[in-house]
């Protein structure tokens, strides 16, 4: 595993030849995406199991740069289903669990039409107390446990209070910069958008299907920032309330937003239709 992927998750992707810098997005056959049945956010059950998960997961930290991860939620009603919304709370709360346990920060938004139009649900370091790795690991359920409720209870709340008109997904990668910008070079930042990709405010985005070669035309017309050594996963392509869209426009969105994301200089790309967490 590289030291600039986050530690213990498998993202839906195909592998890469060596001499390639970004991985190439796995695209599915269809635009569902894989659910995961998971105790205590895919780690065992038993307290002796879940410390030795929680110890396997410490030893692939990153020591001298702790991950800082944002996690920005599309709040917009063309995803407002109570499956995409158990399922994107699912894998927020698997990563911060495995934040948590390298000692990381989380900042975790939802957005709709603008990059001002975002409430932040959750901002801190999740680093449980105590004098040995042992006794940090055994408090970091309780401490993920209010975290995810947090969350929960603050998205909820989002989805009904973010204004409509639009969703802005591009201008979370700006939000992402300025935020590494504030952390410092302290810190890995590990960037997940999940979205569903229609890109509505300014140019439209999924409204007709894309070749690969339109994709990336266009999103060389989109501004973007530097995301320097950082990690980018756009989840849930396609993914939308009510009948899902034809796999052109799906295979249009995974590819736009792959050459979007190596616009940006990030050290890993990854656009897919599903986030698989793993168990």
């Amino acid at each position: 595993m590289s030291k600039n992927e986050h530690p213990g998750i498998r993202q839906v992707a195909r592998a890469a030849p060596a001499s390639r810098r970004f991985s190439r997005p796995q695209m599915l056959v269809t635009a569902t995406v894989t659910t995961v049945a998971l105790t205590a956010c895919g780690i065992s059950s038993s307290p002796h199991g879940e410390l030795a998960e929680y110890k396997r997961l410490h030893a692939a930290c990153e020591a001298v740069r702790p991950p800082a991860v944002l996690v920005a939620m599309d709040a917009t009603g063309s995803s407002n289903t109570a499956a995409i919304t158990g399922e994107r709370l699912t894998a927020v709360r698997q990563l911060i669990t495995r934040t948590a346990v390298c000692g990381g920060r989380v900042k975790v938004v939802a957005f709709s039409s603008s990059n001002v139009a975002t409430v932040t649900l959750l901002d801190k370091v999740l680093r449980p107390y105590g004098a040995t790795v042992n006794a940090r690991l055994k408090r970091l359920p309780a401490l993920v446990d209010q975290a995810a409720v947090t969350i929960r209870t603050g998205y909820a709340s989002a989805m009904k209070s973010l204004p409509g008109g639009g969703s802005d997904i591009t201008g979370q990668l700006q939000h992402a910069a300025e935020w590494q910008r504030q952390l410092g070079g302290r810190w890995r930042l590990h960037l997940y958008l999940f979205t569903d990709g229609f890109h509505t405010v300014g140019r439209k985005l999924g409204q007709a299907p894309l070749s690969k070669a339109a994709a990336t035309e266009l999103a060389t017309k989109t501004p973007v920032p530097k995301l320097p050594s950082a990690s980018v996963t756009v989840a849930g392509l396609g993914r939308v309330a009510g009948r899902p869209p034809v796999s052109a426009v799906v295979e249009g969105l995974v590819a736009y937003y792959e050459a979007l994301c190596r616009r940006t200089e990030a050290a890993k790309c990854t656009s897919v239709t599903a986030y698989a967490v793993e168990v």
